[in-house]
């Protein structure tokens, strides 16, 4: 009689976001990790991010689901037996419990769950998540973000890396400044490269063609996750709008610019270091899924976002603090 396999006992993580949601994940994923390592770590989330899920070492195997916008995805055509735990990191509301809980799991964690602990609506993405699993005794650390180095090489080595697109029109901070930004930091004698994802392609080209951008150093279309994250981490400085390339900048340690608008550094943005910087004129909250630039994104302008750039390009002398640009407003 041929015996059957021992399978491990499974948990079904669902997270089916985007790159900066998985990557600002990353530290309850690991929480995840560290608290059940005797089982094997599903991730579900959209295909096109297999990659760079697997690249964080947290999960073992991902589980393709996904849904526009951020809407909660189906998960019914999972084809094993029932997880024997499941965990909801997508959101606070009944759909993405519910989507889990149809899939019969030994044990549900979610702020739906009527044992789940309440929604902190005013905790940073990281934090909230940690404080999630600590309510169910899995400590997790907020700071656990980091990446292990690509082991590709960088298609730029060195170069300032600046991203003007976002998922979302009221992040994206108009093209013309971009391109002056880019126009300072070439003539302080910066290498600079332009990046884009899918779709993408003209506003990456109208900021190349305003900017005097030589065309070899205009990466638009969206690259591999690989090459991305070798160019990330080998950068000098990655520039960008609130969106996934500013979450990969700090899970590499590489210096960032990010521009924030409708929603505040203070739920999205990099963790207190001197190797990044977050610009942002306080104001109500905005849509950051609208369709228009954020009017407190508006309000930064192209001359405090050089300086910002340039003061972390300039070289620091052993013992010397690194100078603050006194023009952005920084958090």
């Amino acid at each position: 009689m041929t015996r059957t396999p021992h399978r491990p006992p499974t948990v079904l993580v669902l997270r089916a976001l985007g790159l900066g949601d998985l990557l600002a994940g990353v530290p309850a994923l690991r929480g995840v990790r560290r608290g059940f390592p005797g089982h094997r770590i599903v991730l579900a989330l959209p295909p096109g991010l297999t990659e760079a899920a697997l690249a964080t070492g947290a999960v073992d195997a991902v589980f393709p689901a996904e849904a526009p916008g951020r809407a909660v995805p189906s998960l019914t055509h999972w084809a094993g037996p029932p997880p024997d735990l499941a965990i909801d990191l997508h959101g606070n509301g009944p759909e993405s419990r519910d989507a889990l809980a149809a899939l019969r799991p030994g044990r549900l964690l979610a702020h739906a769950c009527p044992d789940g602990p309440p929604w902190q609506a005013q905790a940073h993405e990281r934090d909230r998540w940690c404080a999630f699993l600590h309510a169910y005794g899995i400590p997790a650390d907020p700071l656990d973000l980091r990446l292990p180095k690509p082991d590709a090489p960088s298609p730029a080595p060195g170069a300032v890396v600046v991203h003007p697109g976002a998922a979302s029109g009221s992040r994206r901070w108009p093209g013309e400044r971009y391109a002056a930004v880019v126009r300072c930091l070439r003539a302080a004698g910066h290498h600079v490269v332009l990046t884009g994802g899918p779709g993408e392609e003209a506003l990456v080209r109208s900021v190349a063609e305003h900017s005097g951008q030589p065309a070899g150093d205009v990466l638009a279309g969206g690259l591999p996750y690989g090459e991305l994250s070798a160019l990330v981490a080998g950068a000098s400085l990655v520039l960008s709008g609130d969106t996934g390339l500013a979450h990969l900048a700090v899970a590499h340690g590489t210096p960032s610019v990010t521009l924030f608008g409708p929603v505040s550094p203070r739920l999205w943005g990099p963790p207190p270091s001197p190797r990044h910087l977050a610009l942002w004129k306080p104001g109500p909250p905005g849509d950051p899924h609208g369709r228009t630039p954020d009017a407190r994104l508006l309000r930064i302008r192209s001359g405090e976002v050089a300086a910002a750039c340039l003061t972390l390009l300039r070289p620091v002398r052993d013992g010397e603090p690194a100078a603050r640009p006194e023009v952005a407003r920084v958090h």
